[in-house]
């Protein structure tokens, strides 16, 4: 049995709480949040995906205020960190030096040099630092890179990726709303498609973005494009200014030689391949979503089973110094070399 603890009770830290109770010997034995009221107020804390809000139940799991004592207490295998961005290096690194791996939930930092101080406490204490890219992990996005990767369809020549929301205003103490916490739109939204971008091309070698800002007072709508030593044209938009009768809607569109991949969240099919020479078709993908999947493979490395490596630390701070190339980018206007 696989003994999991989670720091920070909000949409995050519910998503993670579910996904781990749905899997067979895996066992949530403590939560700890400094809002106790938390702990009674079980249903809806927000978010984007619909179907998160059903109250939950944590009887017989210990219920703390104190990571230090929680740590002591619990003798827990592995943590779920879905804190607040800005909190993310000091609890992690707490963890790991208590003996603890940890999944870490996106951005990693709100800098490269606290991603490189969590990166050494892993190193230093050999246990596992995984960061939630869910988007690695979500079925239509695995297929897509499955489908460019095989050279089924040629080359590509252009990919736009769109992840666009209504303003989070659900957050903790508003922490969202602030850029020195979360990042803005670009780093806490954004990055999911600056991620999948790096994963999926590698790192470009320059940004060229336009911003505007939004209600955290930094890059709240970014569009960016990535560029890269071939005539690929690649781009991502994200932000999180929409009308609250908006919603939420993630999409790309990759264009190849032979075909274009289609993916939108609001669109029935949702996904589908349209190649050059005949009808379109929805192309099967593995179960569950990005979430699951992604706590899935935490778990299995947590036990020691071989998995591939979808994402590692190193990447996430890559990312992390990808999107902060694109807010450069944006406030000088120009592009920027990586």
């Amino acid at each position: 049995m696989t003994r999991v603890g989670i720091i920070g009770l909000g949409f995050m830290g519910k998503m993670h709480f579910r996904c781990y109770q749905a899997m067979e010997d895996v066992q949530v034995v403590a939560i700890c949040d400094t809002d106790k009221a938390k702990f009674e107020e079980t249903g809806s804390a927000g978010g984007n995906i619909e179907g998160a809000d059903a109250p939950l139940d944590f009887t017989d799991i210990g219920l703390y205020d104190d990571l230090g004592r929680m740590l002591t207490e619990s003798k827990l295998d592995a943590l779920s960190v879905t804190l607040p961005t800005y909190m993310h290096k000091e609890y992690a690194i707490k963890a790991m030096r208590a003996g603890v791996n940890v999944l870490c939930e996106k951005p990693m930092a709100l800098n490269v040099e606290d991603g490189l101080e969590m990166i050494a406490a892993s190193e230093q204490t050999g246990k596992l630092l995984q960061v939630g890219h869910c988007i690695r992990f979500w079925p239509e996005y695995v297929k897509a890179k499955e489908l460019v990767d095989s050279g089924r369809y040629g080359k590509v020549l252009a990919a736009t990726f769109q992840r666009l929301s209504l303003t989070p205003t659900w957050s903790w103490e508003g922490w969202l709303m602030d850029r020195a916490k979360s990042g803005s739109a670009a780093l806490d939204l954004h990055i999911h498609d600056s991620d999948f971008v790096q994963h999926l091309f590698g790192m470009p070698t320059a940004v060229f973005s336009r911003a505007t800002s939004g209600p955290s007072g930094g890059d709240d709508h970014i569009v960016t494009q990535y560029v890269y030593d071939d005539n690929r044209v690649i781009t991502a938009e994200g932000g999180w200014v929409m009308t609250p009768a908006f919603g939420f809607e993630m999409s790309f569109n990759i264009l190849l030689e032979k075909a274009t991949i289609v993916y939108d969240c609001t669109r029935e099919p949702t996904f589908r391949v349209c190649p050059d020479d005949g009808d379109a078709y929805c192309p099967e993908v593995v179960s569950g979503d990005g979430y699951s999947n992604e706590i899935e493979h935490f778990v299995k490395a947590v036990r020691g089973e071989d998995v591939p490596d979808i994402i590692t630390p190193a990447q996430s701070i890559d990312s992390v110094k990808l999107v902060l190339a694109e807010k450069k980018s944006a406030a000088l206007t120009e592009k920027v070399a990586l």
